[in-house]
């Protein structure tokens, strides 16, 4: 199965760290492992965001905040055209026939890959329709969610075993990736080893404490260590006092792990 989100940019080589955890040196433009979370109100301010962050970043994820701003798909293009490439992170979770059709809609419109939730029917319909170009990223475990959550919603299971099962069910179902923490991360590379990509969001930079809705986070050298593919974050980039500034700092800090 061919799980590259660029037809020549995923090899399957890996190599033991230093550390003795595993770094996946796959062939993937340094930049473009640094995906960074649009999270705006608006598309204008979206695209002003984007201006100012210029070539300190390469690839975005726009969710659905910005798709019930209106004009989603302008911006998409918008991005397409300043040669960026997009994550429609939209999680579909919806009766199979309702997700199919969506994805269908969605894949042949420029962007890169898609989230579905990670149920076996939703990610089997979702991978039949992705086409050639999209990627089926499936969310294993929400980076908001912990233990106590999993309790409450009736999972009697902890959170890495949920991540391993929904993992090995996307495998399975023809997805082409995962979304996942970081600190489930080295158990995935040696379930799934190479096969699938793994996306960890809830990063945050040594210097920026965990805060608000996440609570599974890993710092940006920690991610990569553990076996991310890409990592996604947003606020500690938005919220910065120069974003152009923390974006480059963290790319500086991404180019570290693949010298």
């Amino acid at each position: 199965m061919n799980v590259s989100l660029r037809s020549s940019c995923y090899n399957s080589h890996r190599y033991p760290s230093e550390t003795g955890t595993v770094v996946t040196p796959k062939d993937i433009p340094v930049k473009d492992r640094l995906i960074f979370a649009m999270d705006v109100s608006g598309c204008d301010q979206a695209r002003k965001l984007a201006d100012e962050l210029g070539d300190a970043v390469t690839f975005y994820k726009i969710g659905l905040e910005l798709m019930m701003s209106g004009g989603y798909f302008e911006l998409l293009d918008w991005m397409l055209e300043r040669d960026k490439k997009v994550f429609a992170d939209l999680k579909f979770f919806d009766i199979p026939a309702t997700v199919g059709s969506a994805v269908r809609q969605l894949k042949d419109r420029g962007a890169a890959c898609v989230t579905v939730h990670g149920n076996q029917s939703i990610m089997e319909v979702a991978a039949e329709n992705k086409g050639d170009q999209l990627k089926v990223l499936a969310v294993t475990v929400l980076t908001s969610l912990d233990r106590g959550d999993l309790d409450d919603l009736g999972f009697d299971c902890d959170v890495e075993a949920l991540v391993l099962s929904r993992a090995q069910r996307a495998l399975e179902s023809g997805c082409d990736g995962v979304i996942s923490s970081g600190l489930e991360a080295p158990k995935l590379r040696e379930f799934i080893d190479d096969k699938l990509l793994v996306i960890t969001p809830g990063i945050r930079p040594v210097d920026n404490k965990p805060s608000g809705d996440q609570k599974r986070v890993v710092s940006v050298e920690q991610a990569f260590l553990n076996g991310a593919d890409h990592i996604v974050i947003g606020r500690p980039i938005r919220d910065a006092c120069s974003p152009r500034a923390a974006a480059e700092s963290i790319q500086a800090t991404i180019a570290t792990q693949f010298e």
